[in-house]
């Protein structure tokens, strides 16, 4: 059954917008987690002269708090891809909807899960922890990334069927 092509329309400035400040909210996150990361390499909460030396460090590892920082700007800049490319996916407005969904789904829960390992030092690779520090955290953590696997499939492949009916416009 085809589509009708008047169906088919652009992604609405609205979802582009949510997209956009979903975006900017995990780039805050990376700058938060950066600080933390910063604070790991010092092993110390310190900021001379406004804030002397705490004898504090975050808890955690260097890598995992260099991962936990990347991850959340990379998922920031995912979003804020997708709501640019908004103009040409041209899809039915109710599956308009989930991309926007799939997109805030995978960037969320992909982004914060490496804060929390990062925090308490577990990775989330496999129930149980595999070859690494296992726990009730690890656990909870894997179950939770079942959710953005699904939804980062839905995304990529409804914003190719998007972005290919917006070439077939263009001709």
């Amino acid at each position: 059954m085809a589509v009708d092509p008047v169906e088919l329309r652009p992604m609405p400035d609205r979802i582009r917008v949510i997209l956009m400040l979903n975006g900017f909210g995990l780039l805050a996150l990376a700058v938060l987690s950066g600080w933390l990361y910063m604070f790991v390499l010092l092993q110390d909460v310190v900021l001379w002269p406004v804030v002397p030396s705490t004898g504090v460090s975050p808890p955690g590892d260097e890598r995992a708090w260099r991962a936990a920082h990347l991850q959340a700007q990379m998922e920031g800049l995912l979003l804020i891809a997708v709501a640019s490319c908004g103009p040409f996916i041209r899809l039915r407005m109710t599956t308009q909807k989930v991309v926007m969904w799939s997109a805030i789904v995978t960037a969320w829960m992909f982004a914060v899960p490496f804060l929390i390992h990062a925090w308490v030092g577990t990775r989330g690779l496999a129930f149980g922890g595999g070859p690494f520090m296992p726990g009730v955290v690890n656990d909870v953590v894997y179950v939770l990334g079942w959710p953005p696997v699904i939804a980062v499939h839905l995304l990529l492949g409804l914003c190719a069927l998007g972005l290919w009916n917006g070439l077939k416009t263009l001709r």
